[in-house]
């Protein structure tokens, strides 16, 4: 493999982004028939390994191969594996609605101890703190993450479906929760800073 071809693996291999060709032509000084060239180079030498050129008009990634992608999943986050629990769908959507929102709320609302849900939460990504409450011991306040809206698909917060609400009487359970019934949750706009 020529030079070019070999710094333009390494460029695409350090970069966490699709780059554009007139990138690479600006930092390897080079025109677009040679960095052409280099990339068809580049992709040849990829052919039967763990990674592949991906091409979508005048961007180039390097990737892992679709096929092998459950490997890469497994050795990056061996722990986290399997689906979500009741309890976590619930944290979830308590912390989405009402962040930031402490542990301690959380569990009011959902009436049982949280903290091995929200650890887990923290784990998979979904959730992060984002700051601390000014209450005594200054709470952490806990927020969703990036991760949270690209695994809904969703742009922004914004587009969080507002809840239903709770059907039964607030007579019944004296506006407090039974274990496992569905938490309720205050029918504001998410805040968008978390």
């Amino acid at each position: 493999m020529n030079t070019l071809a070999a710094a333009i693996e390494a460029i695409l291999f350090s970069s966490n982004r699709p780059l554009r060709l007139r990138e690479l032509q600006h930092v390897l000084d080079s025109d677009r028939a040679a960095i052409e060239h280099a990339l068809d180079e580049l992709r040849e030498s990829l052919t039967h390994r763990g990674l592949m050129l991906q091409r979508h008009q005048d961007q180039v990634q390097l990737v892992t191969r679709p096929e092998l992608a459950g490997y890469v999943r497994r050795a990056l986050r061996p722990e986290v594996t399997g689906r979500l629990s009741t309890a976590a769908y619930e944290t979830l959507a308590i912390v989405a609605y009402q962040q930031p929102v402490t542990r301690s709320k959380i569990e009011e609302i959902r009436g049982v101890n949280s903290d091995g849900v929200i650890s887990n939460l923290e784990l998979r990504d979904l959730v992060k703190e984002v700051g601390r409450g000014t209450g005594p011991g200054q709470p952490r306040l806990f927020g969703t993450t990036m991760r949270f809206l690209q695994m809904l698909g969703l742009e922004s917060l914004e587009d969080l479906p507002f809840p239903e609400p709770p059907v039964a009487a607030e007579s019944a359970t004296d506006g407090r929760h039974e274990p496992g019934s569905q938490p309720e949750v205050r029918e504001e706009s998410p805040s968008p800073s978390a």
